[in-house]
């Protein structure tokens, strides 16, 4: 009975240990640093603020408006469990490269450059 229980606890060790956790999204970040200013503030311009309206001027919606990097900053790491997930953007999709890019960007420490 011992030796069940030990091996039992074994095998649901080894499988908490290597589960997915479901919004941990593995991206390849290894090309040039991604930048605020050049990749990742047109993404929340075009699919976040302008185009959906859900995080625009005023907005109340999850993080509130996302306009400056302040903002965006703030939010980050909602922001990257919400894309990872495909959670967001609310009323479309991003592309692979754009999701990349977010992603990365939030990955590397989210420099306001």
């Amino acid at each position: 009975m011992k030796r069940t229980f030990i091996i039992l606890l074994f095998i649901v060790g080894v499988y908490a240990c290597t589960k997915n956790k479901g919004n941990e999204t593995a991206v390849d970040c290894s090309g040039p640093a991604k930048s605020f200013a050049a990749d990742v503030t047109h993404i929340f311009q075009a699919s976040c603020t302008n185009g959906s309206g859900c995080h625009g001027s005023g907005s109340t919606n999850g993080p509130g408006a996302l306009l400056t990097y302040a903002q965006v900053f703030g939010a980050r790491i909602n922001i990257r469990s919400a894309v990872a997930s495909g959670h967001m953007p609310l009323n479309g999709t991003l592309t692979a490269s754009d999701k990349n890019a977010i992603l990365c960007w939030i990955d590397t420490g989210s420099p306001n450059n």
